[in-house]
């Protein structure tokens, strides 16, 4: 018998030439597997499909959070390389932070970067975690923007790209914040997103910047011993409202993405969708029931991840199980530029 607590049980064998290294020159030509949770069925079909799936009046919950330009590579004084990714700004140019190799920032100091940029490096703090305070603050983000790289995976085996800065991101990305994709919705094209809404779907925005608690791995054995870093999330009151509606009248509500399921889930009280800010830890795994989503278009994604688990919640472990069994045998595409899921 299965143990859906131990994080074995959420391992499985990728080839690694399924990793997709590079997005398809269309999005919405990737292929999408349907995933039918009350029978079982396993589909095969492309993305476009989903305009067929999805009917008039249901409700399609997209993360709008767009991907900033996080990863930044300068030097100590005496010359040493270091890189920084950021993780959220605090106040001011203050931000939370990630170092590489922290071990040779062992005491606060500058670092500089190109075009004239600076930042004060604090010490780690018991997570790992630094502030950087970046010099002459009214104009560094202009710099970060011009010389900060798109922070890729890792499992993106080469470096970002310009084309990289489109790409990986949403159509309808709108609030800087992520560092990284929200990739689910990397499949839907303005045309594609256009139809919808001719058809009479109703798209609404969540937004959920994405940090440490979405990629971050899981580690304990035991995966309920998790603990999720905090992630800042906001549900705007005309999206609490088209969700309820629908929810009342019984149309479907689809969410594009883990993180826009974490978003809803976070805000969900009494059997309503409430509106607002704020930060969310929210751990979905097995034996915790998903309320506010009745169907899910989602990414294939990495051995042992929250993210893996959060889906075999929604879908069952075995189902999810077999799923991804067909995915390897049918060689789809896998993880941030990969083909897609689609599970109702």
């Amino acid at each position: 018998m299965t143990d859906l607590l131990d994080i074995e049980s959420y391992n499985y064998h990728l080839p690694p030439e399924l990793i997709a290294q590079y997005p398809l020159e269309e999005r919405s030509r990737s292929r999408l597997m349907r995933v039918d949770r009350a029978t079982g069925a396993i589909v095969h079909g492309a993305f476009a499909d989903i305009l067929d799936l999805l009917a008039p009046g249901e409700v399609l919950v997209v993360n709008s959070s767009k991907v900033i330009p996080a990863r930044l590579f300068g030097q100590k004084q005496n010359g040493t390389r270091i890189e920084v990714l950021l993780l959220h700004r605090l106040e001011g140019s203050r931000w939370k932070c990630m170092v590489h190799p922290g071990k040779r920032l062992k005491t606060a100091q500058w670092l500089d970067f190109s075009l004239g940029l600076r930042g004060w490096i604090s010490l780690a703090d018991g997570d790992g975690l630094r502030e950087i305070e970046f010099a002459e603050p009214e104009t560094y983000w202009q710099k970060i923007e011009r010389i900060g790289h798109v922070p890729l995976p890792p499992y993106i085996k080469r470096p970002d790209e310009n084309s990289d800065r489109q790409a990986y991101q949403t159509v309808y990305a709108n609030d800087p914040g992520s560092v990284a994709a929200p990739t689910a919705g990397l499949h839907f094209s303005a045309e594609l997103l256009a139809a919808l809404k001719r058809k009479g779907v109703q798209i609404v925005e969540v937004i959920l910047h994405v940090g440490m608690g979405t990629f971050l791995p899981v580690k304990s054995q035991r995966i309920d011993e998790h603990k999720m870093h905090s992630e800042f999330c906001t549900v705007p009151a005309a999206t609490a409202t088209a969700v309820n509606d629908a929810k009342a009248e019984g149309r479907r509500v689809i969410a594009v993405g883990s993180t826009s399921v974490r978003t809803l889930e976070s805000f969900w009280q009494e059997g309503q969708l409430k509106s607002g800010s704020h930060w969310t830890d929210i751990f979905i795994y097995p034996g915790r029931k998903i309320q506010s989503v009745d169907a899910l278009v989602t990414n294939f994604h990495l051995p042992r991840s929250s993210l893996l688990m959060m889906i075999s919640a929604f879908a069952s472990y075995h189902l999810i199980r077999r799923a991804y069994q067909a995915a390897v045998e049918e060689k789809y595409r896998f993880f941030s530029y990969g083909d897609a899921m689609y599970i109702s």
